[in-house]
């Protein structure tokens, strides 16, 4: 389990952000959001979940009004006109662990999420406060600028707003003015196992007699499917020893983080309610991987005819 709509909240408390909430019926497009926030309490915006052809994801967060062209957004990246698409399903919630009406810059706050590139668009710092969702559809909460980038700065990421409406050209002379913001990591997101497929009656040849079903071979894809995931899925989700050395170092990261002027008993209580979502979220993923290796060699496996 990622961060609550609650703990999000919360945290933005501890951090004194201003910020007005409005609670409203769950809603699934801008339209439906703008009958209950009026664009008088602020900006409302259209969120983007992208991913490139080498696994890399990207959340764009635009005003409603601005213009956004995947296309040439994909040229300013250095990745070629189709070089970058909707992000799938899958990795909504193994990555941002919210559902698509919710991605919103808050959607970074989880750890799962930490290689996710996150573009705002510059004319958020022109209107007085932005309009997201805190995590959940059934609330909206207006803040400034100045508010969400404190709130990323606490997560250790910089703020980056840039034009998503210039088209500069991109050419040999003229390098990718965003390329730099490409993350870094590849996350390859399990896909989702096909359904086993029903029971088929043997075929019958001429004679009334039941032709013997040969083992049907592995396809090629499976394998191929096999070999990615080996070779990407992070180690400490694969090796026991690696996925405790993952757990020490977070709880040692955050105690060093937090433990200056604390008692014991406040820290241990603080870190308690941090850790828990992120061991949780741990836990999960090892357990993910460990189904998605077991699945995938189950489908390549050919035995041997007797």
């Amino acid at each position: 389990m990622g961060f609550s709509k609650d703990q999000l909240l919360n945290h933005l408390q501890e951090l004194e952000i201003d910020y007005s909430k409005y609670e409203h019926p769950p809603v699934l497009t801008v339209e439906a959001q703008a009958k209950y926030v009026s664009s008088s309490e602020g900006a409302l915006s259209k969120n983007l979940f992208l991913k490139d052809k080498k696994h890399r994801y990207y959340i764009v967060s635009a005003m409603v009004d601005t213009k956004v062209d995947i296309k040439v957004l994909s040229q300013r990246l250095g990745l070629g006109k189709g070089g970058i698409r909707m992000a799938p399903e899958e990795a909504l919630g193994e990555l941002l662990q919210v559902s698509l009406e919710c991605v919103t810059p808050f959607a970074v706050v989880n750890e799962s999420a930490r290689d996710v590139s996150l573009l705002l668009d510059k004319n958020f710092k022109n209107p007085t406060r932005c309009i997201f969702h805190p995590l959940s559809n059934d609330v909206s909460i207006s803040l400034n600028t100045s508010g969400l980038d404190k709130f990323l700065r606490s997560i250790g990421r910089d703020p980056v707003y840039i034009d998503l409406e210039a088209n500069p050209v991109v050419g040999k002379d003229q390098p990718p003015d965003l390329a730099v913001y490409v993350p870094f990591n590849s996350v390859v997101v399990p896909e989702l196992p096909n359904k086993t497929p029903s029971v088929q009656t043997p075929p019958k040849n001429e004679s009334g007699e039941t032709k013997p079903v040969t083992s049907a071979k592995p396809s090629k894809s499976a394998c191929k499917f096999k070999n990615v995931a080996e070779n990407s899925a992070p180690l400490a989700f694969k090796n026991p020893e690696k996925f405790v050395e993952e757990i020490l170092d977070k709880t040692s990261a955050l105690f060093l983080s937090e433990g200056k002027g604390k008692s014991v008993e406040a820290l241990t209580e603080t870190q308690r309610k941090r850790l828990a979502a992120e061991l949780t979220h741990l836990a999960i993923m090892y357990k993910n991987t460990a189904y998605t290796e077991g699945f995938q060699a189950g489908k390549c496996y050919q035995p041997k005819r007797l």
